[in-house]
């Protein structure tokens, strides 16, 4: 395995506008090829903004985010990591925006130049292995919490990513689809940062716990 961190945080620091404290304060993180790793700490700890961060979808206001040992700094840096990182949300709202379940799943694909028909044909076979190809008709709106969890799963894992961010995957989720979310997790062979209060999920995925520090 290459000593090399796939991806860092060095000194990083994130303040959103308005707030008076930063919600990251001189924080050091790194992600290595393989690794599997829990980000663990109370609400309002930074896990949600740590996993943005390391996107590029929140910007550091001190420190360097970097991925392959080269610091993200332009639209290209970003562009590349997220060819290879992908990140599921706490919130699956923010991820569906599409009028089917079968579009959203299929828009990443095509974004990554993939034919119409490729992109589909990808979608519907996720959909089936997930047990989810009876929604692929449907309507995001329409669906339970734990539905739209799903599928928010599938939007990312249709990338084919080399690496998973997931913030809170197996929240609004039965028994049947937490054990559903698990196993699929544990058979990739994706790098892996998982934001979770669920300590089963974390024990059965996971080597190394990150503890974010207490909210002040």
């Amino acid at each position: 395995m290459n000593n090399e961190p796939l991806l860092a945080l060095r000194n990083a620091r994130v303040r959103y506008p308005g707030a008076f404290e930063p919600v990251l304060e001189n924080l050091d993180f790194e992600l290595c090829t393989g690794q599997r790793v829990g980000l663990v700490g109370p609400n309002g700890s930074g896990k949600t903004s740590l996993l943005l961060t390391l996107v590029g979808l929140v910007s550091l206001d001190q420190g360097e985010l970097l991925f392959q040992g080269r610091a993200v700094r332009t639209k290209a840096d970003i562009a590349a990591l997220r060819r290879t990182v992908g990140l599921v949300f706490q919130n699956p709202d923010d991820q569906l925006f599409s009028p089917t379940v079968l579009e959203d799943v299929a828009f990443g694909p095509l974004n990554l130049g993939c034919s119409q028909a490729e992109a589909l044909e990808r979608s519907l076979v996720l959909l089936h292995e997930l047990n989810l190809a009876h929604l692929a008709h449907r309507q995001p709106h329409t669906l339970s919490g734990g539905q739209k969890r799903l599928i928010s799963l599938a939007v990312v894992l249709v990338m084919q990513p080399s690496v998973l961010l997931l913030d809170e995957p197996t929240n609004d989720l039965d028994t049947r689809s937490r054990e559903l979310v698990g196993r699929i997790l544990a058979n990739s062979s994706c790098t892996m940062v998982v934001a979770s209060h669920d300590q089963a999920l974390l024990a059965s995925l996971t080597l190394r716990q990150f503890a974010m520090p207490a909210a002040s």
